[in-house]
């Protein structure tokens, strides 16, 4: 299963008819916040495929676009404390960073927790159903000590790192920290999850069951 997930910038090429040339059989595309609802929208639309997406705390709770008022993406699903099967692959979502101005989409380590333990009993039940508890689990905010930054709007989610380390999912895609440097780490094995930073957009190919799980690589946006 072929995943394209994107997150806080807008990538030219993506935005273009070239999409449908470099991207061929793309299973599922996944936002990871702070991204245009029509950017999504023409994605989805252009590849064929299905959309879901967390907002970022950038996100507007309005846009006003040529097409009218949206308030999310068409067509998209949001998986802000959802617990979700897709095709066959378990998903989850929470959206927003740490609380650091009055805004939408931003919530406190305490907050976060709550947010978090509402979809237990749902993971619960996928793994009695399942056999797993999820596969990919989505973000804006990265988990607490992994790809975040000492200064609260990009300060890691404590709940988040614990809910990697018990409900192990393959993969926990995020965006929120900006990479602006070919250096900067954007790939962490924490325990059984790859932890990975999708700043401007990254391939990943995924076995939905069983535990072999293979990654494909490619460059972010420059």
């Amino acid at each position: 299963m072929k995943l394209l997930t994107l997150s806080d910038i807008v990538v030219p090429f993506l935005y273009s008819p070239q999409i449908k040339e470099r991207f061929v059989g793309i299973d599922l595309a996944i936002g990871c916040g702070d991204l245009p609802y029509d950017y999504l929208e023409y994605i989805g639309d252009e590849l064929k495929t299905d959309m879901c997406f967390v907002r970022g705390n950038h996100s507007k709770i309005e846009e006003y676009t040529t097409g009218g008022i949206r308030r999310f993406p068409l067509g998209a699903t949001d998986l802000h404390c959802q617990v979700l099967n897709c095709k066959g692959l378990l998903l989850a979502g929470i959206e927003g960073s740490l609380r650091y101005r009055n805004g939408p989409f931003q919530y406190t380590q305490g907050e976060l927790w709550t947010l978090v333990f509402t979809m237990v009993p749902a993971l619960l039940s996928n793994h009695l159903r399942y056999g797993r508890y999820l596969d990919v689990f989505v973000t804006h905010a990265p988990p607490w000590g992994i790809h975040d930054q000492s200064d609260l709007p990009h300060q890691g989610i404590k709940a988040f790192l614990w809910f990697d380390k018990v409900f192990k999912p393959a993969y926990h895609f995020h965006g929120h920290t900006h990479i602006y440097r070919p250096d900067i780490e954007r790939e962490t094995k924490f325990g059984n999850t790859w932890v990975i930073n999708t700043y401007g957009y990254r391939l990943t190919n995924i076995q939905p069951k069983g535990r072999n799980r293979s990654r494909i690589k490619s460059s972010p946006a420059s």
